[in-house]
Protein backbone atom coordinates (compact mmCIF):
# COMPACT_ATOMS: atom_id res chain seq x y z
CA UNK A 1 0.00 0.00 0.00
CA UNK A 2 1.19 3.27 -0.88
CA UNK A 3 2.02 5.90 1.78
CA UNK A 4 -0.60 8.49 2.31
CA UNK A 5 0.64 11.85 0.83
CA UNK A 6 0.72 15.16 3.20
CA UNK A 7 0.09 18.30 1.40
CA UNK A 8 3.56 19.10 0.21
CA UNK A 9 4.11 15.57 -1.26
CA UNK A 10 0.72 14.90 -2.81
CA UNK A 11 1.51 15.72 -6.39
CA UNK A 12 4.57 13.28 -6.35
CA UNK A 13 2.69 10.43 -4.49
CA UNK A 14 -0.22 10.73 -7.40
CA UNK A 15 2.89 10.54 -9.61
CA UNK A 16 4.42 7.30 -8.47
CA UNK A 17 1.60 5.40 -6.37
CA UNK A 18 0.16 3.18 -10.08
CA UNK A 19 4.09 2.01 -10.27
CA UNK A 20 4.99 1.75 -7.12
CA UNK A 21 1.87 -0.86 -6.20
CA UNK A 22 2.60 -2.75 -9.53
CA UNK A 23 6.02 -3.16 -8.25
CA UNK A 24 5.36 -4.08 -4.81
CA UNK A 25 3.53 -7.58 -6.26
CA UNK A 26 6.80 -8.03 -8.17
CA UNK A 27 9.38 -7.82 -5.19
CA UNK A 28 7.27 -9.68 -2.71
CA UNK A 29 8.76 -13.03 -1.86
CA UNK A 30 12.71 -13.91 -1.73
CA UNK A 31 15.60 -11.32 -2.35
CA UNK A 32 16.11 -10.50 -5.71
CA UNK A 33 18.99 -8.81 -7.81
CA UNK A 34 17.56 -5.75 -9.25
CA UNK A 35 19.23 -3.24 -12.01
CA UNK A 36 17.76 0.37 -12.44
CA UNK A 37 18.99 1.98 -14.92
CA UNK A 38 18.83 5.91 -14.60
CA UNK A 39 18.00 5.65 -11.29
CA UNK A 40 19.16 8.54 -10.55
CA UNK A 41 19.08 9.26 -6.13
CA UNK A 42 17.37 6.57 -5.56
CA UNK A 43 13.66 7.28 -5.20
CA UNK A 44 12.59 3.48 -6.38
CA UNK A 45 16.20 1.61 -5.70
CA UNK A 46 16.10 2.95 -1.78
CA UNK A 47 12.63 1.65 -1.22
CA UNK A 48 13.05 -1.60 -2.88
CA UNK A 49 16.62 -2.45 -1.35
CA UNK A 50 14.32 -1.49 2.04
CA UNK A 51 12.43 -5.08 1.22
CA UNK A 52 15.35 -6.68 1.34
CA UNK A 53 16.44 -6.87 -2.38
CA UNK A 54 20.11 -6.04 -3.54
CA UNK A 55 20.05 -2.80 -5.98
CA UNK A 56 22.67 -2.02 -8.69
CA UNK A 57 21.72 1.47 -10.03
CA UNK A 58 23.15 3.15 -13.13
CA UNK A 59 22.90 6.63 -14.20
CA UNK A 60 25.47 9.01 -16.30
CA UNK A 61 25.26 11.60 -13.14
CA UNK A 62 28.15 11.36 -10.50
CA UNK A 63 26.12 14.10 -8.45
CA UNK A 64 23.07 11.63 -9.34
CA UNK A 65 25.18 8.91 -7.65
CA UNK A 66 26.75 10.38 -4.88
CA UNK A 67 22.93 11.56 -3.32
CA UNK A 68 21.84 8.00 -3.78
CA UNK A 69 24.79 6.89 -1.85
CA UNK A 70 23.72 9.27 1.29
CA UNK A 71 19.93 8.10 0.99
CA UNK A 72 21.33 4.28 0.85
CA UNK A 73 23.32 5.06 4.25
CA UNK A 74 20.23 7.45 5.88
CA UNK A 75 18.01 4.45 5.47
CA UNK A 76 20.33 2.05 6.41
CA UNK A 77 20.73 -0.36 3.20
CA UNK A 78 24.22 1.09 2.29
CA UNK A 79 24.87 -2.79 2.13
CA UNK A 80 22.16 -3.36 -0.41
CA UNK A 81 22.54 0.10 -3.05
CA UNK A 82 25.55 -0.14 -5.47
CA UNK A 83 26.06 3.11 -7.98
CA UNK A 84 28.06 2.63 -11.31
CA UNK A 85 28.18 5.47 -13.32
CA UNK A 86 26.99 4.35 -17.24
CA UNK A 87 24.19 4.68 -19.13
CA UNK A 88 21.91 2.32 -21.24
CA UNK A 89 24.09 2.20 -24.14
CA UNK A 90 26.98 1.06 -21.41
CA UNK A 91 24.87 -1.72 -19.30
CA UNK A 92 26.63 -4.86 -20.88
CA UNK A 93 29.51 -3.77 -20.30
CA UNK A 94 28.31 -2.85 -16.21
CA UNK A 95 26.19 -6.01 -16.01
CA UNK A 96 26.81 -9.50 -16.60
CA UNK A 97 24.96 -11.17 -18.89
CA UNK A 98 21.75 -13.44 -17.70
CA UNK A 99 22.47 -12.21 -13.82
CA UNK A 100 19.25 -9.38 -13.25
CA UNK A 101 15.85 -10.98 -11.98
CA UNK A 102 14.71 -7.70 -12.40
CA UNK A 103 15.23 -4.63 -14.96
CA UNK A 104 13.51 -0.82 -13.48
CA UNK A 105 13.84 1.50 -17.20
CA UNK A 106 12.04 4.75 -16.05
CA UNK A 107 12.07 7.44 -18.32
CA UNK A 108 14.73 6.28 -20.09
CA UNK A 109 13.59 4.44 -23.29
CA UNK A 110 11.77 7.75 -24.62
CA UNK A 111 15.67 9.77 -25.41
CA UNK A 112 17.25 6.25 -27.05
CA UNK A 113 17.97 6.39 -30.82
CA UNK A 114 16.50 2.87 -31.31
CA UNK A 115 14.02 1.79 -28.36
CA UNK A 116 14.20 -1.77 -29.73
CA UNK A 117 18.07 -2.18 -29.71
CA UNK A 118 17.73 -0.70 -25.98
CA UNK A 119 15.61 -3.41 -24.90
CA UNK A 120 17.52 -6.04 -26.14
CA UNK A 121 20.90 -4.90 -24.41
CA UNK A 122 18.21 -4.96 -21.28
CA UNK A 123 17.03 -8.53 -22.47
CA UNK A 124 20.68 -9.45 -22.42
CA UNK A 125 21.39 -8.73 -18.65
CA UNK A 126 18.02 -10.66 -17.48
CA UNK A 127 17.45 -14.09 -16.69
CA UNK A 128 14.94 -15.86 -18.54
CA UNK A 129 11.28 -15.38 -17.47
CA UNK A 130 13.57 -12.16 -15.72
CA UNK A 131 10.91 -8.82 -15.52
CA UNK A 132 11.31 -5.70 -16.89
CA UNK A 133 9.90 -2.08 -15.23
CA UNK A 134 9.15 0.29 -18.19
CA UNK A 135 7.98 3.88 -17.60
CA UNK A 136 7.69 5.68 -20.93
CA UNK A 137 5.83 9.04 -22.01
CA UNK A 138 2.85 8.69 -23.61
CA UNK A 139 2.11 10.39 -26.91
CA UNK A 140 -1.62 11.17 -26.96
CA UNK A 141 -1.23 13.34 -23.45
CA UNK A 142 1.17 15.26 -25.44
CA UNK A 143 -0.75 16.05 -27.26
CA UNK A 144 -3.62 17.02 -25.47
CA UNK A 145 -1.88 19.50 -23.55
CA UNK A 146 -0.39 21.03 -26.45
CA UNK A 147 -3.88 21.71 -27.68
CA UNK A 148 -4.79 22.75 -24.10
CA UNK A 149 -2.34 25.00 -24.25
CA UNK A 150 -3.33 26.57 -27.80
CA UNK A 151 -0.25 25.12 -29.74
CA UNK A 152 -2.91 23.11 -32.24
CA UNK A 153 0.17 22.77 -35.47
CA UNK A 154 3.19 21.02 -32.49
CA UNK A 155 -0.33 18.99 -31.58
CA UNK A 156 -1.27 17.79 -35.08
CA UNK A 157 2.72 17.24 -35.82
CA UNK A 158 2.92 15.09 -32.40
CA UNK A 159 0.07 13.41 -33.71
CA UNK A 160 1.93 11.77 -36.46
CA UNK A 161 5.07 12.20 -35.27
CA UNK A 162 6.49 10.44 -32.05
CA UNK A 163 9.97 12.80 -31.63
CA UNK A 164 8.07 15.47 -33.21
CA UNK A 165 8.30 17.30 -29.53
CA UNK A 166 12.04 17.14 -29.37
CA UNK A 167 14.64 14.74 -27.73
CA UNK A 168 11.93 12.72 -26.57
CA UNK A 169 9.78 9.85 -28.21
CA UNK A 170 6.40 9.30 -26.97
CA UNK A 171 4.51 6.34 -27.21
CA UNK A 172 1.56 5.17 -27.44
CA UNK A 173 0.29 1.81 -25.16
CA UNK A 174 0.00 -0.14 -28.47
CA UNK A 175 3.21 1.29 -29.67
CA UNK A 176 5.04 0.08 -25.80
CA UNK A 177 3.70 -3.89 -26.56
CA UNK A 178 4.98 -3.98 -29.75
CA UNK A 179 8.57 -2.42 -29.06
CA UNK A 180 8.41 -4.94 -26.40
CA UNK A 181 7.60 -7.60 -28.37
CA UNK A 182 10.06 -7.27 -31.58
CA UNK A 183 12.82 -7.21 -28.50
CA UNK A 184 11.88 -10.48 -27.02
CA UNK A 185 9.40 -9.72 -24.26
CA UNK A 186 6.01 -10.88 -23.46
CA UNK A 187 3.83 -7.84 -22.22
CA UNK A 188 1.73 -8.55 -19.06
CA UNK A 189 0.49 -5.86 -17.91
CA UNK A 190 0.18 -1.57 -19.13
CA UNK A 191 -1.03 0.77 -16.48
CA UNK A 192 -1.88 4.32 -16.73
CA UNK A 193 0.44 6.43 -14.54
CA UNK A 194 -0.63 10.77 -14.28
CA UNK A 195 -3.88 10.62 -15.74
CA UNK A 196 -5.17 13.51 -13.69
CA UNK A 197 -2.26 14.65 -11.29
CA UNK A 198 -0.72 16.79 -14.25
CA UNK A 199 -4.21 18.19 -15.04
CA UNK A 200 -5.36 19.32 -11.75
CA UNK A 201 -3.90 22.88 -10.20
CA UNK A 202 -1.37 22.70 -7.63
CA UNK A 203 -3.65 24.70 -5.13
CA UNK A 204 -6.13 22.27 -5.16
CA UNK A 205 -4.18 19.10 -4.16
CA UNK A 206 -1.72 21.04 -1.88
CA UNK A 207 -3.89 23.50 0.13
CA UNK A 208 -7.24 21.49 -0.25
CA UNK A 209 -7.83 19.10 2.84
CA UNK A 210 -7.75 15.62 1.85
CA UNK A 211 -7.36 16.04 -1.68
CA UNK A 212 -3.86 14.86 -2.11
CA UNK A 213 -5.01 11.43 -1.05
CA UNK A 214 -7.80 11.92 -3.12
CA UNK A 215 -5.88 12.44 -5.71
CA UNK A 216 -3.37 9.29 -5.34
CA UNK A 217 -7.04 6.88 -4.92
CA UNK A 218 -7.84 7.90 -7.95
CA UNK A 219 -5.28 7.41 -9.90
CA UNK A 220 -4.85 3.95 -8.86
CA UNK A 221 -8.81 3.29 -9.42
CA UNK A 222 -8.10 4.23 -13.13
CA UNK A 223 -4.40 2.52 -13.65
CA UNK A 224 -6.27 -1.04 -15.18
CA UNK A 225 -8.91 0.74 -17.01
CA UNK A 226 -7.55 0.39 -20.88
CA UNK A 227 -10.15 3.14 -21.76
CA UNK A 228 -7.95 5.89 -19.63
CA UNK A 229 -4.40 5.41 -21.43
CA UNK A 230 -4.85 7.93 -24.06
CA UNK A 231 -5.19 10.21 -21.49
CA UNK A 232 -2.22 9.27 -19.15
CA UNK A 233 1.14 11.35 -19.22
CA UNK A 234 3.37 7.83 -18.68
CA UNK A 235 2.39 4.36 -19.24
CA UNK A 236 4.17 1.78 -17.29
CA UNK A 237 4.63 -1.43 -18.52
CA UNK A 238 5.58 -4.89 -16.92
CA UNK A 239 7.53 -6.97 -19.39
CA UNK A 240 9.05 -10.67 -18.48
CA UNK A 241 11.93 -11.94 -20.57
CA UNK A 242 10.30 -14.79 -23.02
Amino acid sequence: MSPSPNSSQGRTAARTAVVWDALQDIFRGTSASVIDIGGGTGGFAVRVAELGHRVVVIDPSPDALAALDRRADESGVADLVTGQQGDLASLADLVAEGSADIVLCHGVLEIVENPVAALATIIKVLRPGGMLSLLVSQRHAAVLARAMAGHFAQARTLLEDPTSGGTIRRFTADEVTSVLEDAGFETTAVHAVRVFADLVPSSLVDLEPGAATALVELEQAVADRPEYLPLATQLHALATRR
